[in-house]
C-alpha cells in the first residue's frame, strides 16, 4: 500500500516521503495513528502543492540573503570599552554584542549562534566577523573595538 508519510518516523522515512509499507502495517499503525495517510490523488496533489510552497519560500529566504550580504560589506559596528594601556580591555565584546548591536544599528534581526565568534574579542582594534545568513551563504561585516 503506497502512504505518504506525515511524521518523521525512524528507519521508515521523513516527513512528506512516499513510500511502499506493506498493507498490515499501514492499516495497523501508520494510518490509525496517523503517522500516514494513503497515497491517493488528492493527497498527491496536496503534498506536491506543500513542496512547491516550500520551494519557493526557500528560494525567496536565499536570494535576500545574497541581497543583505552583499549590504553587509558596507556595515561598521564601533564598540567603546574601556582598556589599559598595552590594549587589553576591561571587558569584552561577545557574538551576542555584535547580534544585538546589528539589530539596533542596522535592523538586522541575527541569531548570537549565527556570529562566527570562536572567542569573545578583548583587545582593541579592527575586525572582519562573518555572519552566517542562509545555507552556504554569509557576510561579512567591520567591528571597530576602541577605547
Amino acid at each position: 500500500m503506497k502512504v505518504i508519510l506525515t511524521q518523521d518516523i525512524k528507519s521508515v522515512g521523513k516527513k512528506g516521503q512516499i513510500l511502499d509499507a506493506a498493507d498490515g502495517y499501514a492499516r495497523n499503525y501508520l494510518l490509525p495513528k496517523k503517522l500516514a495517510v494513503v497515497a491517493d490523488a488528492s493527497n498527491l496533489n496536496e503534498l506536491k502543492t506543500k513542496q512547491e510552497a516550500n520551494k519557493y519560500k526557500k528560494d525567496m529566504s536565499m536570494a535576500s540573503a545574497k541581497e543583505l550580504s552583499e549590504k553587509m560589506k558596507d556595515y561598521e559596528l564601533v564598540f567603546k570599552i574601556k582598556a589599559g594601556e598595552n590594549g587589553k580591555t576591561f571587558g569584552s565584546v561577545t557574538a551576542k554584542d555584535i547580534a544585538d548591536e546589528l539589530n539596533k544599528k542596522y535592523f538586522v534581526e541575527v541569531d548570537k549562534k549565527k556570529v562566527c565568534l570562536s572567542e569573545a574579542i578583548k583587545t582593541l582594534g579592527v575586525y572582519n566577523i562573518e555572519i552566517k545568513l542562509f545555507e552556504g551563504i554569509s557576510g561579512t561585516i567591520k567591528v571597530v573595538v576602541e577605547g
